[in-house]
């Protein structure tokens, strides 16, 4: 990322790994104002899988409306991007949108099991 936010960025994964999405999506909504461009659309789509993830389980959303927009952004992007296999969130997040123990993480590519 470009931008200077990244302790912001990791404070929100942490929070994401540990199912407190609504927390994450607010640690990252303040570097998402003030981020340009790819930086800004990565955000943005973090914000999105979150709010959909916790619509799901908080909410009892049945709709992934939030996980498509956030696919929108995500498109834009390489696979990876910013140290994240935008690959690997994605279907990680889709998964966790059908069983509520799954707890999707922000890996980087070939890191079993770690969050970067």
């Amino acid at each position: 990322m470009s931008g200077d936010f990244g302790a912001e960025v990791q404070a929100g994964a942490a929070l994401f790994a540990t199912g407190q999405w609504w927390e994450a999506h607010e640690a990252w909504e303040g570097p998402w104002m003030r981020a340009e461009g790819e930086d800004r659309r990565f955000l943005q789509a973090l914000i999105l899988l979150a709010a959909a993830l916790h619509k799901r389980w908080h909410h009892g959303s049945l709709t992934a409306r939030n996980y498509h927009k956030a696919g929108r952004y995500l498109d834009l992007l390489p696979g990876v991007y910013a140290g994240v296999d935008l690959r690997r969130l994605r279907a990680e997040v889709w998964a966790a949108l059908h069983d509520p123990a799954l707890r999707p993480q922000l890996h980087g590519p070939g890191h079993e099991g770690e969050t970067d």
